[in-house]
C-alpha cells in the first residue's frame, strides 16, 4: 500500500527553513504544518521568530497560535493536530510539508512514533514541582539519562522523564513505530561561521523590532516567570535582563547569542543522527537542488 507523500524540511536555527519551505509550497502548492515546540503559543513572536503574514506570501501555514501561554504543550499532543493538518492538506489535493527545528516534533511525525505512557503520578508532580529546574535535570543525569536540546529547559518534559524512570521505563528505548507517509526529508544548513554571523544579524534585527517588549508585555498579560524560564533562549535571557540578572542590554545581546549559537550547534548534532536528510547547499541554489529532489520523489 503506497503511503501518502510529505516533505520535511528541517535545521538549525537561523538557517532558513520558513523562506525555502514557503517558496516550495507556492511552487508545488503545498501548504505548510509548523514544526516548533514555541511558535504553538500565541503571543510568541519576535521570540521564537515566527512567520510572518508577508511572509508567509500567501501560503497556508498550520499549527502556529494553537496554545494559550502557560498552557501545557508536548509531542504527544503535537502529533495528532500535526496528522489531522496533514491530511487535511491530503483530502485538498495540496502537497503538505513539515517545516521546524524541533527534532522531536518533527521526528514524532515523520517516523510514526507510537505513545504508551502511563498515566501521570499527581503526588510525585506535587513533590517535583516544588524542585528547581537545575534539580530535576541532575536527577536525571545522575541516573545516566542524556537530556537533549528539546528538553533542557522543559520543566514538564523533565518531570515526565522522571516519572517514566520511577516506573521502570527506558527514557533511550527507541520509541515504537507506524509510518503514516512516505518522507523526503531536506536539511538546510550553513557553515558554522555563516550560521554564527546570521544568528547575530537576526538577534540584533528582532531586539530592533521589539523583542524585550514583547517578553515584557506577556509578563504584564500574567505569563508567569517559571513558563518563560522554561521556554529558555530569548525568553529566558529577556526575563533575566528584565529583573536585573543581566545587568544592561549590551550584556543581554553577547549571553543571548553566545547561548543561541550553543543551542544551533546542539541541533545540527541532533539531525545529524538522521541518515535519511537529503543536506541542500543553502550558499549555492538550494531551491533548484530541492525541487529536483522533490520532483524525483513526487514521481515514483
Amino acid at each position: 500500500m503506497l503511503l501518502p507523500k510529505l516533505i520535511v524540511i528541517l535545521g538549525p536555527t537561523a538557517c532558513g527553513k520558513s523562506g525555502l519551505g514557503v517558496a516550495l509550497a507556492k511552487k508545488y502548492g503545498g501548504e505548510i504544518v509548523s514544526a516548533d515546540s514555541r511558535q504553538v503559543y500565541r503571543g510568541l513572536d519576535l521570540g521564537t521568530g515566527k512567520i510572518t503574514l508577508e511572509e508567509m506570501d500567501g501560503v497556508s501555514h498550520h499549527l502556529l497560535d494553537v496554545a494559550a501561554p502557560g498552557e501545557q504543550f508536548s509531542v504527544a499532543r503535537f502529533q495528532p493536530m500535526a496528522y489531522e493538518a496533514i491530511d487535511g492538506i491530503l483530502d485538498r489535493g495540496h502537497l503538505p510539508f513539515l517545516v521546524g527545528g524541533t527534532g522531536l516534533y518533527v521526528r514524532s511525525v515523520s517516523e510514526g512514533y507510537v505513545f504508551h505512557e502511563a498515566p501521570p503520578d499527581p503526588l510525585l508532580r506535587a513533590e517535583l514541582e516544588s524542585l528547581p529546574i537545575e534539580a530535576l535535570r541532575d536527577r536525571l543525569t545522575a541516573q545516566g539519562v542524556a537530556l537533549d536540546q528539546d528538553c533542557f529547559y522543559n520543566r514538564p518534559r523533565l518531570v515526565r522523564l522522571i516519572e517514566k524512570l520511577r516506573d521502570g521505563e527506558d527514557p533511550h528505548a527507541e520509541a515504537e513505530q507506524k509510518p503514516r507517509y512516505d518522507v523526503l526529508t531536506l536539511g538546510v544548513s550553513y557553515p558554522r561561521e555563516t550560521v554564527c554571523q546570521r544568528i547575530d544579524d537576526r538577534l540584533t534585527a528582532r531586539l530592533e523590532a521589539g523583542m524585550i517588549q514583547e517578553v515584557a508585555h506577556l509578563r504584564e498579560e500574567g505569563v508567569t516567570d517559571d513558563f518563560l524560564e522554561a521556554l529558555g533562549l530569548e525568553y529566558r535571557y529577556i526575563l533575566h535582563f528584565l529583573t536585573g540578572a543581566i545587568p544592561t542590554e549590551e550584556a543581554l545581546t553577547e549571553e543571548l547569542g553566545r547561548a543561541i549559537k550553543r543551542f544551533a550547534k546542539r541541533q545540527v548534532c541532533w539531525f545529524k543522527k538522521d541518515r535519511d536528510v537529503h543536506w541542500l547547499d543553502m550558499e549555492a541554489e538550494p531551491l533548484e537542488e530541492a525541487s529536483r529532489l522533490i520532483t524525483n520523489f513526487l514521481s515514483m
